[in-house]
């Protein structure tokens, strides 16, 4: 018993199929939606991990530059630098330590106040980077605030 070896019908030769020029890109289009779709989610989150109930206002928004540096007060009144909870009586000294950049240009504060912190809570942080020599300020709303 012999075993047989596949062959065409024409002289013993294998046909051999052409190779395929077309490449199937609805798979990468799939992977990119879906990785864009999670890189809009993560974006937000990334910027401060401070959950504050930020207030409302109309105001147009702020450029984020990169020499900038987020203060936040959370609800009970905690202060952070960054994501860094500030020891109680500590914040003149957290504020001393902020590098002032080799050409000696203050770096951007952003200020990040939750609604239900105290007013004069925020005047007293906000009277503390004012003393400590920080002049340019931006305050951060939700950004959603109706007529007043």
């Amino acid at each position: 018993m012999a075993m047989g070896l596949a062959s065409s019908g024409r002289g013993g030769r294998r046909s051999r199929r052409a190779p395929m020029a077309e490449i199937n890109v609805t798979p990468f289009v799939d992977v990119m939606l879906v990785l864009l779709i999670i890189f809009m989610v993560t974006a937000p989150l990334l910027a401060v991990g401070v959950p504050i109930e930020l207030p409302d206002s109309r105001a147009n928004p702020v450029d984020q530059t990169p020499e900038q540096i987020t203060i936040s007060v959370d609800g009970d009144g905690i202060i952070y630098i960054e994501d860094e909870a500030v020891p109680v009586g500590g914040f003149p000294d957290a504020l001393a330590q902020i590098d002032r950049g080799a050409d000696g240009q203050q770096p951007v504060i952003v200020f990040r106040g939750d609604r239900a912190v105290d007013y004069g809570r925020t005047m007293a942080v906000l009277g503390e980077l004012n003393r400590a020599g920080f002049t340019s300020i931006s305050l951060v709303t939700s950004g959603s605030g109706t007529e007043p």
